[in-house]
């Protein structure tokens, strides 16, 4: 690769950054400021919504893009505001299933023309 190849490439790369981080922020305050959950929780009652109100805890870390650990920790906290509860799989009893309760759709329904609003605030045509 050449140098001006090489260099062009980590500005897209930096660009990326920027963006995501500047969208990432936006979208982090105006959840909190408004419906008092952050981006990860969002996203997780989004999947959930859209997974007839359950799926894999497995399913679930793909989602959020976090860790098995730190999803873990964000579904905790989730279960502990009553916007989901967690069960054990009947097939597989290592797997657990997380289930959006009525409080969590609620959230969710709630959040959901707020972070459309800014992402199409910060993402639409540019």
């Amino acid at each position: 690769m050449s140098d001006v190849a090489e260099r062009g490439l980590v500005q897209q790369w930096h660009g990326l950054l920027a963006r995501h981080a500047a969208v990432f922020g936006a979208l982090e305050a105006k959840l909190q400021e408004l419906h008092g959950i952050g981006v990860s929780e969002f996203e997780a009652l989004e999947r959930l919504a859209n997974a007839d109100r359950q799926c894999r805890g497995t399913d679930l870390t793909e989602a959020v893009h976090l860790s098995q650990s730190a999803t873990s920790r964000l579904v905790a906290r989730m279960e502990r505001e009553g916007l989901v509860e967690r069960a054990m799989c009947e097939q597989d009893r290592r797997g657990i299933f997380v289930t959006l309760t009525e409080a969590g759709r609620l959230r969710h329904e709630q959040a959901k023309p707020t972070q459309r609003a800014v992402l199409k605030e910060m993402l639409g045509d540019d």
